[in-house]
Order: C-alpha cells, then sequence, then structure tokens
C-alpha cells in the first residue's frame, strides 16, 4: 500500500484542535474559582448576620432587664434618677428635674404622677407620693405643660407644700380653660415661673380631672425644674 499524504491544511487543523483543548480547562478552572469566591462571600454574609443577630439579642435583654428593675419601683417609695445612681461624666452643676409621663405612671383623682422607667432627669432633688421635692434652697424655675380633653372646665395647676406655711398648700402657677360640654378637641396647657423655694419643699401638678389628661406620648405632659 502507498503511505497516506497529509496536507498541509490536515495538518494546521489537527494542530488546532489538540491546542484549542486546554484553553477548555482553562475556563472551566475559572468557573470553578468564581464558584468557591462566591461561596466564600456568601459564607461571611452569613456570619455577619449570625453575629448582628447575636448582637441584637444581647441587647434587648439589657433593655428588659433595665425595664425590669426600674418597674419595681412604686408610688410612696423615694427614688434618685438612674442618671444620678450610675454617676455622668459632667454633672449638672445645680439642681435640675424633668418628669415625663410613662406607661407605669398612676394618677391620682386630681395629682398626677409621674414616671420611674422612661429615666426621668433628677439631680440634686428626688421624687416621692407624686411629689418633687427640693434639697437645696434657692431660686427655681418651675414648670409644668398637660395634654388635656378639651371638654367643660379645665383647671390645670403647680402647688407647694412648705413646712414654712402651716395653712396646707400654696399654688404657685395655674390657668383654666371653659369650653362647651359638646365641644370636644385636644389642647395644651402651659404653665412657668421663678420662685424662691426651700429644703424639703414639695411641689406637685394637679389639675381638674386626670381622666381628662391625654396620653399619646411621654414628651406630652412633663413636670420640673431647674435651679438658677
Amino acid at each position: 500500500m502507498s503511505p497516506v499524504e497529509v496536507t498541509e491544511e490536515e495538518k494546521f487543523l489537527s494542530v488546532h484542535v489538540v491546542e484549542s483543548r486546554p484553553g477548555l480547562g482553562q475556563w472551566q478552572w475559572r468557573v470553578g474559582g468564581a464558584q468557591t469566591l462566591l461561596f466564600l462571600m456568601v459564607s461571611v454574609a452569613l456570619c455577619g448576620m449570625v453575629i448582628e443577630a447575636c448582637f441584637i439579642y444581647r441587647l434587648y435583654r439589657a433593655e428588659s432587664a433595665t425595664t425590669a428593675s426600674s418597674s419595681k419601683l412604686f408610688a410612696g417609695q423615694e427614688v434618685a434618677s438612674f442618671t444620678e445612681k450610675l454617676g455622668h461624666d459632667v454633672p449638672p452643676s445645680k439642681p435640675v428635674a424633668h418628669l415625663t409621663d410613662g406607661t407605669d405612671v398612676v394618677h391620682g383623682q386630681q395629682i398626677m404622677a409621674w414616671s420611674m422607667i422612661t429615666d426621668p432627669l433628677l439631680y440634686g432633688m428626688s421624687y416621692k407620693d407624686r411629689r418633687l421635692i427640693i434639697q437645696k434652697e434657692g431660686y427655681y424655675y418651675v414648670y409644668s405643660k398637660v395634654f388635656f380633653l378639651d371638654k367643660g372646665v379645665f383647671h390645670h395647676s403647680v402647688s407647694m407644700e412648705t413646712q414654712k406655711y402651716t395653712g396646707g398648700s400654696l399654688t404657685l402657677l395655674q390657668s383654666r380653660k371653659y369650653s362647651p360640654e359638646t365641644h370636644q378637641s385636644r389642647s395644651n396647657s402651659y404653665l412657668g415661673g421663678v420662685f424662691r423655694l426651700n429644703k424639703d419643699d414639695a411641689l406637685y401638678v394637679t389639675v381638674s380631672n386626670t381622666t381628662k389628661i391625654e396620653q399619646h406620648g411621654w414628651s406630652e405632659n412633663i413636670f420640673g425644674a431647674f435651679m438658677i
């Protein structure tokens, strides 16, 4: 038999086919590397989510513990603020108090109560029996604001009990609002003034009827004083 002759074109095609195979393997290697990288990125993202979930859970437990411990405080027990208990980097230079509404509040028929679980600001003063107790003599700016159902007659006042006055309590600030009984809307009343107060003087807020007080947020009803 005569030898088979191979043309130049067939040699070229043969070489081309052989040399093209490594390219397919290289492409497969690149795809595998990309999949590995994607897997690592997804793993890192999942780890981050787990760590974040753990952090949120621990923060929630810490807040729940704080709320539970503070909710044990009740009317009639004298308390100091969390700010004063834990300390402050820059404490106030003078006595100051700012009390707000809260879910733990139980008003009297006319005397308003204030929350001890909303982290009240109490420095150089104390809170007892719905009253703010002065501990240092001086001039104070006293204020109160309430949000109420504006229907009929509504009174809002800040009063004081003092050992220097045996006739009971003194009214320091007062406002009155008269509206028709058929009129139903919401309104605000704000009182504020400067007074000289003595040690152990007790300040408190009264309204004509606490059932008219509206509670839509802790900042709607406030009461406080600060030395000037």
